[in-house]
């Protein structure tokens, strides 16, 4: 086989369409692999802002459609403090929910939903966080992050594409799952595809659908996930989201992130 069909073969990783490289990589350990995977999942920047398309699809192929905004924040250098905002814009009457998550070290997430027709402040509960987010296939706990610290982290096969772990919760009864097992791209360490699993059964699979390069307002690249899809095997429905514009370094301040802002969402941020 020549050079060229060498790099055409090795260069294809399914839908994300990233190219590999022909030569050998060294293997690195699983705590980098699993902190660099972290870091492009949830990390990337100092905030960022996000305009996205939630398509929620039954068995019967019916499908709903909401749009919302995400605000992001980390409030500390090393990929773990963080502040989210969530702000739906559509359907219209859901227009005006908030969803708000401040991620702690060491102990439980606070995270609240503030719902505008009652307009009623609900504060989530730690064992709520692996519930539909908003009627979705996705949880609480898959739109802000897992923390790295709550699974031992098992590196299981390394393909030409992937390194696939295998991840056990720590606490099983916080969760009902037994494990997940992710597939980690080796060139840029997005997690690609992650498989819940429970009683030897796959009943939740996570896919990226799609990956684009936005560029930071210092010229920063970063390669950044616009499509994503949860599939729940057992019951035969999906979400996909779709990221219309992602920004990043945009001036964010604590502030924002607070339940004042939950009835008064900061609009400049959110057009």
């Amino acid at each position: 086989m020549n050079r060229k069909k060498l790099s055409i073969l090795v260069g294809v990783v399914g839908a994300l369409g990233l190219l590999m490289p022909v030569f050998a990589q060294e293997v690195p350990s699983v705590d980098e692999i699993v902190r660099k995977a972290n870091h492009m999942a949830y990390y990337q920047g100092q905030d960022g802002r996000a305009r996205v398309t939630m398509t929620v699809k039954d068995k019967q192929g019916r499908t709903r459609t909401k749009a919302f905004s995400i605000l992001r924040m980390d409030t500390d250098d090393q990929d773990r403090e963080q502040k989210f905002y969530v702000y739906f814009h559509e359907p219209s009457d859901e227009r005006g929910t908030v969803f708000m998550v401040h991620k702690h070290v060491g102990k439980d997430d606070d995270r609240w939903l503030y719902l505008p027709a009652l307009d009623l402040v609900k504060q989530i509960a730690a064992s709520d966080e692996r519930t539909s987010f908003v009627g979705s296939n996705f949880f609480y706990e898959d739109v802000s992050g897992r923390g790295v610290d709550e699974d031992t982290h098992e590196l299981v096969e390394t393909t030409a594409t992937a390194y696939v772990l295998k991840n056990t919760p720590k606490d099983t009864s916080a969760v009902e799952f037994d494990s997940y097992t992710m597939y980690v791209d080796k060139n840029f360490f997005i997690p690609f595809e992650i498989r819940f699993e429970k009683g030897g059964t796959v009943y939740r699979i996570a896919k990226v659908l799609g990956v684009k390069d936005v560029t930071g307002p210092d010229g920063t690249v970063y390669k950044t996930v616009t499509k994503s899809q949860m599939i729940d095997v057992e019951s035969g429905g999906s979400t996909q989201l779709d990221y219309s514009t992602v920004e990043y370094d945009v001036g964010l301040t604590e502030e924002l992130f607070t339940e004042r802002y939950l009835r008064k969402p900061p609009q400049e941020y959110l057009k």
